[in-house]
């Protein structure tokens, strides 16, 4: 039977490589974003059938309209793979920008609430489901300068302990995955577009990729049903902890 997984953040990097990995394990595909180009580039390229979403996770109606929108074919969401999230600035706390302390949270924390809220009931009234919540090793430990993202991303880590007690009972399986340095426009975005700031991150040593990601998500998608791999965390070699990276130069 044909399955249907729903990506959120799926313009770039990690969410666009997880809904590749879908479509080539066969899953019919419900991508979101708020950049409707891509996501419609995106659909055009996949081959299997895919159902563009285009609304912004921080935004509770939107969420619950586009999702009350889905036609009955597509509301069996076998998985959810909640992706959308991003850093804004670096800085330490008392010089904190508050404007991208509430674009952290209300992306990363409330995003996160607002879809899983809403999927979920489809989720149970069909009796399956899988929710792969992306968080990252800022959601174990905390760095220097990454206060507010760092809080987030506990919140992460603690809703999906949480909504593994809770939604057990149904059962939906719950897990995360914690990546560590991931090239993508992850600090693009942190750094509002300064490319060489953002391209210093990842000098000197070999980073992690979106695909690596979306392989532990294939991994984790692939056990049988009596197994759920609660948390898993993944690193570059050379990046033993979130605040030391091995560089070569």
């Amino acid at each position: 039977m044909t399955k249907i997984a729903l990506v959120t953040g799926a313009t770039a990097g990690i969410g666009e490589a997880i809904a590749k990995m879908l479509a080539e394990e066969n899953y019919q595909l419900i991508i979101t974003g708020r950049r409707k180009d891509r996501l419609e580039k995106l659909a055009s390229a996949l081959s299997v059938p895919t159902h563009i979403l285009h609304f912004d996770v921080r935004n509770r109606q939107e969420v619950i309209d586009a999702i009350n929108s889905l036609p009955e074919a597509w509301q069996k969401i076998d998985v959810l793979v909640n992706n959308a999230g991003l850093a804004a600035g670096l800085s330490s706390f008392e010089d904190g920008d508050m404007d991208n302390w509430d674009r952290m949270v209300d992306t990363n924390v409330k995003g996160l609430l607002y879809m899983s809220r809403t999927v979920v009931p489809l989720m149970i009234k069909h009796k399956t489901g899988h929710i792969i919540n992306i968080s990252s090793i800022a959601g174990k430990e905390v760095y220097a300068l990454g206060n507010v993202y760092c809080a987030t991303k506990h919140a992460v880590d603690a809703l999906n302990r949480g909504m593994r007690i809770d939604l057990s009972k149904y059962p939906i399986k719950v897990s995360a995955i914690n990546p560590g340095a991931v090239e993508t426009e992850f600090s693009l975005v942190r750094f509002e577009g300064d490319e060489v700031r953002a391209k210093k991150v990842y000098d000197g040593f070999e980073n992690l990729v979106a695909a690596d990601i979306a392989e532990a998500a294939r991994f984790i998608l692939s056990r049988p049903q009596h197994v759920n791999i609660n948390d898993l965390t993944i690193m570059p070699t050379a990046q033993p902890s979130t605040g030391l990276i091995h560089k070569n130069n």
